[in-house]
């Protein structure tokens, strides 16, 4: 079975900005918080703005205290202004897209327009939308209300932002035709009219689509009604479990959209359950390798290896004879970091990786031991090596041990932060700081050769190398992130400009590495390294075209790029004769 991802699935912007305003309000702002009516329409999502405190406000009460946010959809004026008197401190989350609809429908308002809204009854958004048009304002749902609808004197024709773009372009033809003077505003939302246009085009390719959204919300029925009017089959589900009552046994291609107020964790869920189905079909070889590949991914031993690659990769661009039990050394440091890491703030993963949070929870001891383990072992192998990197290792071992855990009492107010894990954007640097120190640093230690100028550009080219794998990680993670309240670069940054920092520190470190041997301080080694941000920086490319890619294979081929580093080393080792080490 082929599975093919809309690229607009998952959260608008209005929704992404309405759910983050959400999220950041407690510790922000006066309790109790409330969303007045559903923040938006997913119901997963309102169970978790419930678990951080923030509790839904159906009716409006004489006198109240605390925070109220103003849904996504938008509420009438009056309904502001009524909570503001009972007494609540109320922050505006609606939709850009929307506060634009309103604010023309009371600028025609206040002029004698009279306002013909495009949209279902009963949605909030048309609700708050009527508020705005001053008691002259008509919804309309099909064109034989449109037809039934008295002839005015001057009018204005909108659509509800989530409206049906086809739909919508019959009533423009309508009013173009009968009614001329009738002004009519493009007001669907791009991202609405791109989703459909995009939904369209994957009922086109598959023979069966996947709509996934909450019940309530009128825009992921627009989806299914879409593929549907393409002759296809659709199944609107909220959750994988979902997935259970559906027969693929028809399904040769499978296409999975979702609406805009679907997050990724759940998107990411119905996803993997789907490619559980397939593999149920796999042969055992590939079941067998399929395991193989998420277990070595999950307990980091991949990724371990890569480590030990890079630092073999870190020694020859140095020009330094390379020990190997220091490879060891690396390898078991990294193991041991970011098992612990995992073990200890994993709550993210519920939302993130809900199978790698299963992962944990099943096999808690035994990787607590293997990170136990492999950290003695680390730190025997450091001791043989020096008294100095034994040293510097145990320093950072206790660091990275306790990233997670609060250092400083809550009764203390010296500092702001109580654990590191709380310094905005610590995660990613403290990372690549290791990395690069381990790797890069250690080598020169251990052959007592001090630190040179090929320490510091290995040092570079290393930490660039492991703050563009984790920032990029942790933009696919930034849902879950939020929700636990990590403050990682992508949360602080915006994913936009993550995104353009890490191409620019890519072209960055492949142009320093490129000079660096132009003026013969490195070796030719340097540039055959350039493969790997070459590399990566492909990878971006393909993420921003929202190229179907699993999440298996993402971490996959990201962490290979060190291996090859270390295999680029090896082959240069072999046929580079005239470099003397």
């Amino acid at each position: 079975m082929n599975i093919q991802i809309g690229k607009g699935a998952g959260f608008c912007m209005g929704v992404r900005r309405a759910v983050e305003m959400a999220l950041d309000s407690p510790g922000r702002y006066e309790t109790p918080i409330y969303t007045y009516g559903p923040l938006i329409h997913n119901p997963q999502v309102l169970e978790v703005l419930k678990e951080r405190g923030i509790n839904v406000l159906l009716k409006i009460p004489p006198k109240g205290s605390g925070t109220v946010l103003v849904r996504a959809h938008g509420v009438p004026p009056e309904d502001k202004e009524k909570l503001k008197k009972a007494g609540f401190y109320v922050i505006d989350a609606t939709c850009p897209r929307v506060i634009r609809v309103q604010t023309i429908i009371r600028k025609h308002a206040g002029k004698g327009f009279a306002t013909i809204i495009i949209g279902d009854r009963d949605h909030p958004e048309v609700k708050g939308l009527l508020g705005y048009a001053g008691g002259n304002g008509f919804v309309v749902e099909t064109m034989d209300e449109l037809h039934n609808l008295t002839s005015f004197e001057n009018a204005i024709i909108v659509a509800q932002t989530t409206q049906n773009s086809g739909f919508y372009k019959n009533v423009k033809a309508w009013a173009n035709e009968k009614y001329p003077h009738y002004i009519t505003f493009d007001t669907i939302c791009d991202s609405t009219e791109k989703r459909q246009t995009e939904v369209s085009r994957l009922a086109d390719s598959v023979d069966t689509v996947i709509v996934v959204g909450g019940c309530d919300s009128g825009n992921t029925r627009r989806l299914a009604e879409i593929v549907k009017e393409h002759g296809k089959t659709a199944y609107h589900i909220e959750t994988e479990d979902g997935l259970d009552e559906i027969d693929f046994k028809s399904s040769d291609r499978v296409g999975i959209t979702a609406g805009a107020s679907t997050p990724n964790w759940i998107i990411n869920s119905v996803q993997k359950k789907l490619e559980s189905i397939v593999s149920e079909k796999d042969t055992a070889g590939r079941k067998i390798w399929s395991a193989a590949k998420q277990t070595i991914l999950f307990t980091h031993l991949y990724l371990a290896t890569g480590a030990g690659f890079l630092f073999y990769a870190s020694t020859h661009l140095q020009q330094i004879c390379c020990v190997y039990p220091q490879i060891l050394m690396a390898a078991l440091y990294v193991l041991c970091m970011h098992l612990f890491n995992n073990l200890t703030g994993r709550k993210a993963d519920r939302y993130n990786n809900p199978d790698r949070a299963n992962f944990y929870k099943k096999y808690t001891t035994l990787l607590f031991i293997l990170a136990s383990v492999s950290g003695v072992a680390g730190l025997g192998i450091a001791l043989k090596s020096g008294v100095i990197p034994f040293i510097l290792l145990l320093s950072m071992s206790i660091t990275g041990t306790f990233y997670n855990f609060k250092l400083i009492p809550d009764n203390i107010s010296l500092w702001r932060y109580r654990s590191l894990r709380e310094i905005p954007g610590s995660k990613t640097v403290f990372i690549a700081g290791a990395w690069a120190v381990v790797i890069a640093v250690f080598p020169p230690l251990i052959e007592g050769n001090g630190i040179t100028v090929l320490t510091l550009i290995t040092f570079i080219w290393v930490m660039s190398m492991v703050f563009v794998r984790t920032a990029f990680f942790d933009i696919l993670d930034m849902q879950g992130d939020r929700i636990v309240g990590k403050e990682t670069i992508p949360i602080l940054l915006g994913e936009k400009k993550t995104l353009k920092l890490l191409k620019k520190l890519l072209w960055i470190i492949i142009a320093f590495m490129i000079i660096s041997t132009l003026v013969q301080i490195t070796s030719w080694l340097a540039i055959a390294l350039c493969i790997c941000p070459i590399a990566l920086l492909f990878g971006l490319r393909l993420y921003n075209q929202k190229k179907y890619i699993s999440d298996l294979k993402v971490k996959f081929i990201v962490e290979s790029q060190f291996i090859i580093a270390g295999i680029i080393a090896v082959i240069w080792k072999m046929y580079a004769g005239s470099v003397i080490y």
